[in-house]
């Protein structure tokens, strides 16, 4: 049976003057793949699949032993089969932003049934702010304003 992983953090990416680099917690989620170039998958819908936050993690990534890459949903996905390319990562780092407008496009893809079906089978999921949160069973979010609401993933 694969050893299944979630690791959900507050920080990530480290932003420095005019570059992004790969921080502490991304690298521990890359030693779990106990891979020589793991395939890390970057999952940037809770900010609306942001072309720049997409091109921050490829800088990041560059010149470490890391086969980078991206699930985009918006304006459709960006792969013929979201499962198999999926099931096919090490890990999978999903970004922050509104974790009730993830989820939303979560369910209208199938993405949890994916995503389960992924951890089940050894990838390590991972990820900051909806980005963790959307690994749980529900947390608090300011994605519905700026007060603090409930939010339950189905």
């Amino acid at each position: 049976m694969a050893k299944r992983q979630i690791v959900a953090g507050s920080g990530g990416f480290l932003y420095e003057a005019q570059y992004t680099k790969i921080g502490p917690i991304i690298k521990y989620v890359l030693n779990l793949t106990q891979k020589e170039e793991p395939k890390l998958c970057f999952v940037g819908t809770a900010g609306g699949d942001s072309p720049i936050a997409i091109s921050n993690f490829y800088n990041a990534c560059y010149g470490h032993s890391i086969k980078p890459s991206h699930l985009q949903l918006y304006p459709y996905p960006n792969h013929r089969s979201v499962r198999e390319y999926v099931l096919s990562q090490d890990a999978i780092w999903v970004s922050g932003g509104s974790v009730a407008n993830l989820m939303a496009v979560w369910n209208e893809h199938g993405l949890f049934k994916i995503f389960h079906e992924a951890w089940e089978n050894g990838v390590v999921l991972s990820g900051i702010s909806a980005g963790s949160i959307c690994w749980s069973a529900g947390g608090t979010t300011d994605s519905f304003g700026l007060d603090l609401q409930h939010i339950l993933n189905n």
